[in-house]
């Protein structure tokens, strides 16, 4: 008597156990690497959100220190015209006493028998126009006013003998001196 036990139901089970158990940890394992997949690609999105957060923080404090800049030149370039100003306005404050200064130098070193009939002023040169009786009242006056503090050496331009009058009508320049101009004047014989 032979006993037969037909095993093979029971591997049958077993192994449709082990297929169904390997579906449920295949799709177990899909279910969490998907999961995960998107847990990563949400904290990536957050990151990338947080970087973009602080490069627009950073762009717009650029753009305010841009503007800071902007504003820092305009007020020192207003600066730069408001010293020149300052400058500029000290200049002619003094320089005032300068044009009576040379007016008062003009009637002084007048000598007799010249007078002008022009005078004119650009910058720091006076040119004069005149008259005088002779040649050497002409060279009188240059002298004159070569000795003053306030004029340089002048220059004659021309000499014309008037034979209407008897005069000799004169053109010559004359710069305004400098303190400097006249020390070394006075330091050269």
């Amino acid at each position: 008597m032979t006993i037969d036990i037909n095993l093979l139901p029971w591997r049958e089970v077993q192994r449709e156990r082990r297929s169904r158990r390997f579906l449920v940890i295949l799709s177990l394992a899909a279910l969490l690497g998907a999961v995960g997949a998107w847990g990563l690609s949400l904290w990536y999105e957050q990151a990338l959100d947080a970087q973009q957060r602080r490069n627009d923080h950073v762009l717009m404090q650029i753009q305010h220190l841009d503007k800071d800049i902007k504003a820092i030149r305009d007020y020192q370039a207003l600066r730069e015209r408001m010293l020149a100003q300052i400058e500029l306005i000290g200049e002619l404050q003094a320089s005032r006493p300068q044009t009576v200064r040379v007016f008062n130098q003009l009637a002084t070193s007048l000598e007799e028998g010249v007078y002008y009939t022009q005078l004119s002023r650009q910058g720091q040169r006076l040119d004069i126009v005149g008259l005088a009786e002779t040649n050497r009242q002409v060279s009188d006056q240059m002298r004159a006013l070569a000795a003053t503090e306030v004029f340089a050496t002048p220059t004659l331009s021309e000499v014309q003998a008037d034979e209407a009058s008897g005069h000799r009508r004169f053109d010559m320049s004359v710069g305004e001196a400098t303190w400097q101009e006249k020390a070394h004047d006075e330091v050269t014989p």
